[in-house]
């Protein structure tokens, strides 16, 4: 019988070093799994896919079977990267049974493709399995999370207990699960999705350039009856947000609030997305009068909710064509 087969989509954006030293990490990981690595040059624009290539053919990894480097032609964000690499399949030109996905910034500890693959082969309802994420001090990172809703919003944006409380079942951050636990969605930064799933449901939407893509991906997925877990015995170490910059952010970028918006309106429609829009403001407000009352510290960029608003009006984003990753063409 023939072993099932992952494809680790590593996608690069302007971190050759990071992402050699994740390839690394992928490697060695893959080991005793049978399979591939592909590189995703993400359009760069600054050498990143001749740097990588290079470093790659240096050290063997090309001549070995394991490792492709291929390019993007264009810098769609992360799902559109992520397509590319799906697209490209196996090196013979069959398609994987899984896809293993892969920041940049991430590095897997040497059982972690191996436990993923393990677990979607032991619970065929499963269609996606997520890691344990650590940042660079040991400390857990929270990937476990329930959908975005309309409470949920208001819970986050407000920040006080009492609200907390009687919102917990909205809370859209989970507590890191200590054992293996099916969740609405989880971060793509260490993450299997079984090929089956993407055949039927197709790749990510391109509509999104940054975030909420793989919040979208599981809901689609959740709505075809796929399950997603969190799968706490595979590990990564993640330094987090490398090519958003996304921790030095002085102001939110306008397709963080685009992707949000069109988030909304996909899975639940426009009125919706407004209600949405209203609840958080509503938790910004009750925030603010903290602030003012209590000496409470600023917790979001500058002009967030300035921000939050003008991009809730207008025609918001234009929905792309769906996608399906095994018609992308990688050069």
């Amino acid at each position: 019988m023939t072993a099932p087969t992952v494809l680790t989509v590593l996608l690069n954006f302007r971190t050759p070093d990071l992402t050699l030293r994740s390839a690394e990490a992928a490697l060695i990981a893959m080991e005793h799994v049978a399979g591939e690595i592909v590189i995703v040059d993400n359009d760069s624009g600054d050498g990143s896919f001749e740097t990588i290539r290079a470093a790659a053919e240096a050290r063997g990894w090309l001549a070995s079977g394991r490792l492709r480097v291929i390019a993007s032609d264009h810098n769609g964000g992360f799902g559109a990267g992520m397509n590319v690499g799906m697209a490209a399949g196996l090196a013979s030109g069959a398609a994987p049974d899984f896809y293993y996905l892969l920041n940049s910034d991430a590095f897997p500890e040497a059982g972690t493709i191996a436990a993923l693959r393990d677990f979607l082969i032991a619970h065929p309802k499963a269609g996606f399995a997520g890691s344990f994420v650590y940042g660079e001090d040991g400390a857990p990172h929270q990937t476990a999370f329930r959908f975005p809703s309309a409470a949920g919003e208001f819970e986050t944006a407000a920040r006080t207990g009492v609200f907390s409380r009687l919102l917990k079942n909205s809370i859209i951050a989970l507590p890191v699960p200590d054992r293996a636990t099916q969740i609405d969605w989880t971060a793509g930064a260490s993450l299997m999705l079984r090929a089956e799933m993407i055949h039927q449901i197709g790749g990510f939407d391109e509509t999104f350039f940054l975030y909420y893509e793989e919040t979208e991906l599981c809901h689609r997925a959740a709505q075809a009856g796929w399950q997603c877990w969190f799968v706490p015995e595979s590990r990564i170490m993640h330094l987090g947000s490398v090519s958003t910059g996304m921790k030095r952010w002085s102001r939110t970028p306008g397709y963080w609030f685009d992707s949000r918006r069109y988030y909304f309106t996909k899975t639940h429609g426009a009125a919706y997305a407004l209600a949405a829009t209203l609840a958080r403001v509503a938790g910004q407000s009750v925030w603010g009068l903290r602030r003012l009352l209590q000496g409470k510290p600023q917790a979001d960029p500058d002009h967030f909710l300035r921000d939050l608003v003008a991009h809730s009006v207008g025609p918001g984003l234009k929905p792309r064509a769906p996608v399906s990753p095994f018609t992308a063409t990688p050069r």
